[in-house]
């Protein structure tokens, strides 16, 4: 907890991204009044960027929910926690008395994913349930990783960490670090200045993405892969690898089991194919692989840019290959295992969820979540299992996902909708309760389950900055509440209620809220069982004596095989699914446009930009720019386009309406439209019309296809037209009324 004195400096961390950057806060009169970086975090202050220096905006945001809102015909009205509780719990039961627990279901958003107590009792109140219908913003462009972790590790969080400093050659695939900041289920303080430091020192870089990005302005080399095609470009890499005899033999022979499997698959691969299908010279591939296998220290780094394509989890393998077999996995340049304070793996395996198929496709969840895409006919299609109350918490899966059309009229069906949230977003308009969150500066935190994507020993506990709204409660509380109030088992352990009941009659009692059962007792518990780090065992005392947070140790090599979760402790280098996948890939013909959309729809990160989060504080985006679709110029020529035009672009389940922006930036035959914008904010108890900024390119994506092994969806290998609009009309939201929907 922060001393409540005014004015005071508070130290914490900001927890907007894994990046967790080191944060000074001025607090006066419980408001922020400036947030600086905290220049003595010993870590994570590097990448403090404008998200996290606007954190205000979204506390103080005018239309911030700021008690439980109830729907009442075509408004909402104030209501009382009790009254929330009570309505909610009533119905979630009698729909699972009759229809079962799978009546209810859940999605979760990044903030939610930022607060470990939020995700911790969230699991524990589904699991007091009995419902398997869970659904996470990680499906939309995260699975890929958790697969492959799974298949070759046997963890599905088992993330290697960079090693930057000692790099020699640096392979990036699908990443622009240049603003992403090397930060994605890893975090790596200052990690593309460390890049470019070491390329000052003779390291070479290597950008692989159909866009120049900022990242390739900088690289020694940029490979203008086709979209969706790494997989081709990387296979490719393996293949001149292994036939060449540059593998790593000692590593290929005592890390791997599989390898004949691997060899097989290259046998079958033609490298004249595999570089039509990426569209990258064979001898620019060649010198690539032969480039990354010889250096000293080398990574490839996999992101998103891979992930977002039916064939991104190949991708993701072959990138995790490529390192295996050079020799790149726990050694210096490389990528290596950072085993964190806390055995998160060990953690993760008590905690695996159950062995769930969703109902209609048959498919089984990942990292513990099912794909957002299945969601809306989940909700629309009847028979047993059929969601009719969700919750959503903390996200805005109708922006974030593909086909936010058909997922809008899905959750207009919902018998209960229930959104926590800061603000009424598009994924809320059609709420019957709107609940208050609380804000990373209002509560504190330890995130724990973090610790090992870190690229060295480090802990900080975030304290809160300022207090919530007197009405809000931390979403954990909302959790418990639940639970409580439909008399099922929390974390679906008996006689957890009754230790929760007694707790929070002792802390009445006796006035010591410290003794009411909390995430703080989670927290302690955490550490108590935290192992030694370079010798050390942390402390409680040890956190809160060190608020700008501890590097425990020097980084060390040598945890990865100890960390393994296969059965036989190696990696598993030709997982079948993986290989029988690739096998696909090379029997099917590269795709082509439709005659009627011949241009391939693209994404790209902007620093001040979080997903569907954050897009509508005018302080990230000076001028509200909103959303631009970028066309090449020889492309936008053809059309009659010229910078600046309004164009519509459309493709078979949707349009909008964006302003062209004319770049060489990306290759011909693809246009970029950015990720997340075109939410809009609600006026809840007010009749002030909707604010928005920019166009949900995602209205543009079918929920079909997906990736067969991550069921991610094709965010970035749908196909649009383009066209200039001969006069403006209204830019649609899939032709949705330009309101919320309120109905009884």
């Amino acid at each position: 907890m922060a001393e409540q004195v005014d004015p005071r400096t508070v130290f914490t961390f900001c927890r907007y991204c894994l990046a967790s950057c080191g944060i000074e806060v001025h607090v006066e009169d419980n408001r922020v009044r400036k947030i600086s970086a905290d220049k003595q975090n010993p870590h994570s202050w590097h990448d403090f960027c404008a998200k996290g220096r606007n954190a205000a905006q979204l506390v103080e945001h005018p239309r911030r929910i700021r008690t439980p809102l109830r729907r009442v015909g075509d408004r909402y009205v104030p209501a009382s926690w009790e009254e929330a509780i009570s309505d909610i719990a009533t119905r979630t039961t009698a729909l699972i008395d009759a229809d079962g627990p799978d009546a209810i279901g859940a999605y979760y958003g990044n903030p939610a994913g930022y607060s470990a107590s939020n995700l911790i009792f969230m699991n524990g109140w589904l699991d007091a349930v009995g419902t398997q219908n869970r659904y996470a913003v990680g499906s939309v462009d995260q699975n890929a990783l958790h697969v492959v972790a799974e298949a070759m590790y046997g963890s599905a969080i088992m993330v290697p960490v960079s090693d930057i400093d000692n790099c020699d050659y640096f392979l990036l695939v699908g990443t622009n670090p240049a603003v992403s900041a090397w930060n994605w289920v890893e975090s790596a303080p200052g990690g593309w200045k460390r890049a470019l430091a070491r390329q000052r020192q003779g390291a070479t870089i290597v950008v692989v993405d159909p866009l120049r990005t900022e990242s390739a302005d900088k690289a020694d080399i940029h490979l203008a892969v086709r979209p969706g095609q790494d997989w081709a470009l990387l296979l490719a890499m393996v293949k001149v690898i292994l036939d060449e005899h540059l593998e790593h033999p000692a590593d290929c022979a005592q890390l791997t089991s599989g390898m004949p499997a691997l060899r097989a698959l290259v046998a079958e691969a033609d490298l004249d194919d595999l570089a039509r299908r990426c569209d990258i010279p064979l001898g620019q591939i060649e010198a690539t692989a032969r480039d990354f296998a010889t250096a000293k220290a080398a990574m490839a780094v996999t992101r998103t840019g891979v992930s977002l394509h039916v064939s991104g989890t190949v991708g993701e393998w072959l990138g995790h290959v490529l390192n295996v077999i050079t020799g790149r996995m726990d050694r210096p340049g490389g990528r290596r295992f950072e085993p964190g304070y806390i055995d998160a793996l060990k953690l993760a395996a008590a905690a695996k969820p159950a062995d769930h198929r969703s109902r209609l496709a048959g498919r089984p969840m990942v990292a513990g979540a099912h794909a957002l895409s299945e969601l809306p006919a989940e909700i629309t299609t009847p028979g047993p299992g059929q969601i009719r109350a969700l919750v959503i918490n903390c996200g805005n899966p109708v922006v974030s996902g593909p086909n936010g059309a058909a997922l809008d009229r899905a959750l207009a069906e919902l018998d209960l909708l229930v959104a926590i949230d800061f603000v009424q977003r598009e994924s809320h308009r059609h709420a019957h309760w709107l609940l208050p969150a609380v804000h990373w500066l209002e509560r504190d935190d330890l995130l724990a389950l973090t610790s090992n994507l870190h690229d060295e020993p480090y802990v900080q506990y975030g304290v809160r900055a300022i207090e919530p709204p007197p009405d809000a409660r931390e979403e954990w509380r909302v959790f418990v509440d639940l639970a409580l109030a439909m008399n099922v088992p929390l974390f679906g352990v008996k006689g957890v209620n009754a230790l929760v009941k007694g707790s929070r009659r002792l802390a009445g009692m006796t006035g010591r809220p410290a003794l009411e059962f909390s995430p703080h007792w989670i927290d302690r518990l955490i550490v108590a069982m935290s192992r030694k780090v370079n010798g050390r065992k942390l402390k409680w005392r040890d956190l809160l004596a060190n608020p700008h947070g501890m590097v425990l140790g020097p980084r060390e090599y040598g945890h990865f095989v100890k960390a393994l979760r296969t059965d036989d402790k190696r990696v598993h280098i030709a997982p079948a699914e993986l290989v029988a996948r690739a096998r696909e890939l090379l029997t099917e013909p590269p795709p082509q446009a439709p005659e009627a959309y011949p241009f391939q729809i693209g994404n790209r990160r902007h620093r001040h930009s979080m997903n569907s989060f954050l897009n509508d504080l005018p302080g990230l985006h000076p001028g509200g720019k909103g959303s631009t679709v970028l066309i090449h110029p020889a492309d936008a020529a053809v059309l009659g386009i010229r910078d600046g035009d309004l164009v519509r672009v459309s493709s078979p389940v949707g349009a909008v309406e964006v302003r062209a922006s004319l770049s060489d930036r990306p290759r011909r035959g693809l246009v970029v439209l950015d990720h997340g914008w075109g939410s809009r904010v609600f006026d809840p108890q007010g009749n002030s019309a909707p604010q928005s900024f920019g166009v949900n390119r995602n209205l543009l994506i079918d929920g079909e296809p997906v990736d067969p092994l991550s069921q991610t969806p094709a965010l970035s290998s749908g196909y649009v037209a383009v066209a200039l609009c001969a006069t403006p009309t209204e830019t649609t939201l899939s032709r949705q009324p330009a309101g919320p929907v309120r109905q009884a």
